[in-house]
């Protein structure tokens, strides 16, 4: 099933044909109503009705995070407040907030391409979806409310947290579809698992899984462990929220909402596109939002475009998984390093649990790193030997496989910290503090 065919299966040219019809008239509507916008447009000899060609777009500045709180609250938006029917935020915790709007029609807008994502995923009008996000300033919560409400399946907003009531919640309302982070789905596998729950007894069907990078280990855990079929998807709280892409379950690549979304892929340091399948940093272009439309805005996640078409039908562009943020590279005694990859390893080791982070510390001058895990609680070691033994383990494989070494210590369960919408926090840099 697909939500919106004469979009989805658009023939190409007739796409790129949309798509600059709908970036002539964003590229005029900012420039007439965002003050950054029009400036910036002004120094760089920039007229909107000259555009015409999709190629242009990369005349343009990029837009940046950090442009966007200097604009901090209200500075980029293109409509009066009086048409602003929501205001989102992003998390703040690297500076101000990005305070993003919605007008009506935007709302509309956001329903569909949410709808799009969850029939993608497998979900019908007949299911019961728990929404496992947090509901407030995070957009991940409201999202998929209203895609799921624009579907017309039964709607369980459950919020983040409280795990136990959310276990009883999938038993008594017999939930179908789960809708959270991966990193709480394995969270709240475990602890089904401790609560002697049989997830085959459960409803589950799907699993729709975003807001943070996962890797295919973790997929595969899900799947076992939650007994579901597991998809993700992909949005940016600045250009929508959810519903900038999502996976069919093919699952051969995230599926762009190109009708609404420009994307590029660039090299981070350069700012220059990347060839063809290579991995960059996205940058998207809104194409139909009124409120809060951005340019070329610099998204700081790290994909690539997948070349070929998908079976299921579907002629939008796919994208790969996020493998991680340009920003959260850590460069260790000269070798580069993703958190992704440090997940990838330690969900291969038998009695890791997808909680751990990366702690950056400096002494005499040098960098040290430490990955600090929670092991499963069912994972008992019988002597201190068996534990350090572990530990052992553990080092062995993340130094073979990332070419250099961590140390790596346990920590107490529900020690390490969650960011607002459930989201891991996996790098704490500690240096100059």
């Amino acid at each position: 099933m697909i939500w919106e065919p004469k979009y989805e299966t658009m023939e190409r040219d007739q796409l790129r044909q949309l798509q600059l019809e709908r970036l002539q008239s964003t590229l005029t509507r900012v420039a007439r109503n965002v003050p950054y916008y029009r400036k910036a447009f002004a120094e760089a000899g920039i007229d909107p009705d000259d555009f015409r060609s999709l190629s242009d777009l990369s005349r343009i500045p990029f837009t940046t995070k950090a442009v966007l709180r200097d604009a901090y609250p209200y500075g980029f938006f293109a409509v009066p407040l009086r048409e602003v029917v929501r205001l989102h935020a992003s998390s703040g915790t690297t500076g101000k907030a990005t305070v993003v709007g919605y007008t009506a029609g935007d709302m509309k807008k956001w329903a569909s391409l949410v709808a799009r994502v969850l029939v993608a995923g497998g979900v019908t009008r007949e299911d019961v979806v728990q929404i496992a996000f947090h509901f407030g300033l995070f957009t991940g919560g409201f999202g998929f409310q209203q895609g799921a409400e624009a579907l017309g399946a039964a709607l369980v907003p459950a919020s983040s947290g409280n795990t136990r009531r959310q276990i009883a919640i999938m038993q008594d309302f017999k939930t179908s579809v789960l809708v959270c982070t991966p990193g709480y789905a394995l969270h709240l596998a475990r602890v089904m698992e401790e609560m002697g729950v049989n997830a085959n007894a459960l409803n589950l069907r799907h699993g729709l899984f975003g807001a943070e990078s996962w890797s295919e280990a973790a997929r595969t855990q899900i799947e076992d462990r939650l007994k579901l079929t597991a998809t993700d998807n992909y949005g940016v709280s600045e250009v929508m929220g959810p519903g900038v892409a999502g996976e069919c379950l093919e699952r051969s690549g995230l599926h762009i909402s190109e009708d609404h979304f420009l994307v590029e892929v660039v090299d981070p340091a350069t700012g220059e596109p990347v060839a063809e399948g290579e991995e960059g940093e996205l940058v998207i272009t809104t194409l139909a939002k009124e409120a809060f439309p951005l340019i070329r805005f610099r998204t700081g996640d790290r994909t690539r475009l997948l070349p070929g078409t998908c079976p299921c039908g579907r002629t939008l562009a796919r994208m790969a998984r996020v493998s991680g943020r340009v920003d959260d590279m850590l460069i260790l005694r000269g070798v580069n390093v993703f958190p992704g990859q440090v997940e990838s390893i330690l969900l291969e080791i038998e009695g890791t649990t997808p909680q751990w982070r990366v702690v950056l510390d400096s002494e005499g001058g040098l960098d040290r790193a430490t990955v600090e895990l929670e092991v499963d609680e069912n994972f008992v070691f019988d002597r201190m030997a068996d534990q350090q033994r572990f530990l052992d383990t553990v080092k062995k494989r993340l130094t073979s496989g990332l070419g250099v070494g961590f140390d790596v210590r346990m920590t107490e369960h529900g020690s390490l910290s969650q960011e607002e919408g459930g989201k891991s926090r996996r790098v704490l840099d500690r240096r100059g503090a």
